[in-house]
């Protein structure tokens, strides 16, 4: 099971003007074949397919505390494209007036048709994400396998993506998939070391270009969140940390495995579109809430 918490893995700068092109080409970080919904579903339905479990625990923690990781990705790079998106059309209740004018010249259109200028489970080309993209063949040492070079591919996609867009949102976004990725690169690495001794540590990176080339995932390296698997759980999944640990094939440094989760942070407020009709919902009054609230003692 899941416990969500309102929060946010990264604390994302608001950008100074809309850039709706930018936010289209983070799509393919979220809805592409190598985006945060792949790496979620193959991890998710792995963990939930793995037999056998009571005697290679120590992987299946490994498989289901990154899985719980990726849904927290998946919510940055959504709020990142919102912000990104924000501001694109003009805000007001009169059609006739064509407040949705500016976005006809926007790379993906259907963030303005399809959703309330919004996020999509789409990559880059607006192609929705499919299922297809999951991989989960009930064989441990295939699985892992996959799962190293997902995050590979993933990695090379998050360096594309960074040298298309200049928004320090999107950057800075980006900057922090990086490094957290990077951590799973290196998780599944020593995962199949400690499963079939091959040393596949030495293949990190991939690609070859380090994570301290770009600005924005040096902050987090700083801090060290290259070094640390989190188990997103109070009392499950520990025995991942019996596989992460030695040293990180780039710097040496031991890795680290921790109880719980990262740091977390203010998720922004995304403002009313009333030209979009988002969220709508006129007649709401507030005020029954918060007369309800007082009486059963619920903050609002």
């Amino acid at each position: 099971m899941i416990s969500r918490m309102d929060r946010l893995a990264v604390d994302l700068p608001r950008p100074k003007n809309p850039s709706p092109n930018d936010a289209a080409a983070v799509q393919e970080l979220l809805g592409g074949k190598f985006g945060e919904m792949s790496t979620l579903m193959n991890y998710t339905f792995q963990s939930f397919n793995f037999r056998g479990r009571d005697r290679l625990r120590p992987f299946y923690d490994l498989i289901a505390s990154i899985a719980a990781e990726e849904y927290g990705h998946i919510e940055a790079v959504s709020y990142a494209i919102n912000l990104l998106l924000t501001g694109t059309s003009k805000r007001g209740t009169d059609p006739t007036k064509t407040p949705l004018a500016d976005t006809t010249d926007a790379r993906n259109t259907r963030h303005f048709i399809a959703s309330g200028q919004a996020a999509l489970p789409m990559d880059s080309m607006g192609d929705f994400w499919t299922g297809a993209n999951v991989f989960s063949s009930g064989n441990l040492k295939l699985d892992l396998l996959h799962n190293f070079f997902l995050e590979c591919g993933a990695r090379a996609n998050k360096m594309r993506v960074y040298e298309m867009v200049s928004d320090p949102t999107a950057r800075q976004m980006i900057g922090y998939l990086l490094v957290r990725g990077g951590v799973h690169v290196v998780a599944y690495a020593v995962a199949l070391e400690k499963l079939t001794g091959v040393e596949v540590r030495k293949l990190v990176p991939v690609p070859e270009l380090k994570n301290d080339a770009f600005p924005e995932a040096l902050q987090f390296m700083k801090n060290k969140e290259h070094l640390k698997l989190y188990s997103f759980s109070q009392s499950d999944y520990q025995q991942a940390g019996l596989i992460f640990n030695g040293p990180h094939p780039e710097d040496g440094q031991p890795l680290e495995f921790v109880i719980g989760h990262p740091k977390t942070f203010e998720p922004p407020v995304l403002e009313e579109e009333p030209q979009l009709n988002s969220p709508g919902a006129e007649n709401y009054d507030p005020q029954m809430f918060i007369d309800m609230a007082k009486k059963m003692g619920i903050k609002f």
